[in-house]
């Protein structure tokens, strides 16, 4: 009795490799126009967002902005507040898993007033045309990548 492959090459034909360089992964993330942020909570639960951001070098930053929201005090600030640590992700999906990847940028955030930002900001304002009609009125969460991961499907 053999076993069934959970997705392998053999089950769904899809090649799967882990060479993919960083400046690729970076490239990737970069032109993403949005990443899911990973947060814990005090307790040790995770809390997951999808947030804009905008990238200067190894630091990503995400503003508080005049979307809905019930407070301006977001779960996220309380989160890195307490526990820095965290994770952005990225990723490409179509029905072609040939054309599947992620990337997953790790680092240590920081939340930052809006004069400590005015970089950050102004990366925000040139990727997105609503950040140059409202700027965010709130902290700027800006977090220093220290690791760099990420999968494709094709290298």
């Amino acid at each position: 009795m053999t076993k069934p492959a959970i997705c392998g090459v053999r089950a769904c034909g899809v090649r799967h490799t882990a060479d993919v360089d960083e400046a690729e992964l970076r490239r990737r993330f970069a032109a993403s126009p949005v990443a899911r942020l990973a947060t814990v909570r005090a307790d040790g639960r995770p809390h997951l967002v999808p947030v804009v951001f905008g990238m200067i070098g190894d630091t990503v930053y995400t503003a508080v902005d005049t979307k809905p929201k019930s407070t301006l005090q977001l779960q996220r600030l309380a989160n890195i507040a307490s526990e820095p640590r965290c994770s952005l992700l990225v990723d490409h999906y179509e029905n072609d898993w040939s054309q599947l990847w992620w990337v997953r940028a790790d680092g240590v955030a920081s939340i930052l007033t809006q004069d400590q930002a005015v970089g950050g900001l102004a990366e925000l304002a040139e990727r997105y045309a609503q950040y140059r009609s409202l700027a965010p009125p709130g902290p700027v969460v800006a977090i220093r990548v220290t690791r760099w991961t990420g999968w494709s499907s094709r290298p």
